[in-house]
């Protein structure tokens, strides 16, 4: 088991919700002590009404900068394919010294190489093949870090990077090179698995994947069966909420999980 503490992640589904409900609940989860907040980087809604109410991600997490104080933020996870890359730098950039407020900023960069076809259609983005927007998202990594050092003012700390997906042989190799977290919905077999082809890729690019924090989806599992995901390696917990009446009632019992967890 990895000496990293437990944390909770609760991510806000920017969709069939009106704006004000959003805030309130994202000012909800900082006041409740949540460690990260996510939103997700769409243009329509993934369940539900197809053409429902929906927020674009990077000016929420903006807002949720300015609203909040405690939790970090990220998006899980950011479309590569929708901003050029030395773009994409800048905005985590802007949102870390937001998030800041004369400290250390709390901005995590969340990304992966996109999947949801109707954005790409309807927004004029090339859709490609799975394989043709993984080569993007591990060219374009290299670059959005070398922006980071080249910016004025520089980010207020060195930006985490969020990797989501599970692909082994392009994805887990991108993640061995580039991610300080590891996000998926690995079940503990296939999580034991997929970490041992990582600290392959690991070794191949000369990388410690230890250093790596795991993370993976409650979704609808038990707290026995988080333990079982905590064993196995995992750390930071996901809560996916949708509105417009987010439930903090179960916000508050994987709280109280994650603190017994951490004894």
């Amino acid at each position: 088991m990895t000496t990293r503490p437990v944390r909770l992640g609760v991510q806000l589904r920017p969709q069939h919700s009106p704006y004000d409900r959003i805030r309130h609940a994202a000012g909800e989860l900082d006041a409740l002590g949540v460690d990260v907040i996510f939103n997700w980087d769409h243009f329509f809604p993934l369940y539900g009404e197809p053409d429902g109410l929906h927020f674009e991600s990077w000016t929420m997490l903006a807002a949720i900068a300015e609203q909040t104080t405690h939790a970090e933020l990220a998006a899980l996870v950011n479309c590569n394919s929708y901003r050029n890359p030395n773009l994409q730098a800048d905005m985590a950039r802007t949102i870390d010294h937001i998030s800041a407020k004369g400290g250390t900023g709390r901005f995590v960069f969340g990304t992966g190489s996109g999947w949801f076809e109707r954005d790409y259609v309807e927004y004029g983005y090339e859709f490609g093949t799975v394989g043709s927007r993984l080569n993007d998202l591990a060219r374009d990594l290299p670059i959005i870090r070398s922006r980071w050092d080249e910016l004025n003012p520089a980010p207020t700390r060195r930006i985490p990077i969020l990797i989501g997906g599970g692909g082994e042989k392009k994805t887990l190799r991108i993640v061995a090179e580039h991610a300080d977290i590891w996000h998926s919905f690995a079940d503990v077999p296939t999580l034991h698995r997929k970490l041992g082809i990582l600290a392959e890729h690991g070794e191949a690019v000369g990388r410690n994947v230890s250093e790596i924090e795991v993370s993976v989806e409650l979704r609808d599992r038990t707290m026995q069966q988080a333990d079982e995901l905590h064993e196995a390696g995992a750390t930071l917990f996901t809560l996916g909420l949708d509105g417009p009446e987010f439930d903090m009632g179960v916000v508050r019992e994987w709280l109280a999980w994650r603190d017994r967890a951490n004894g």
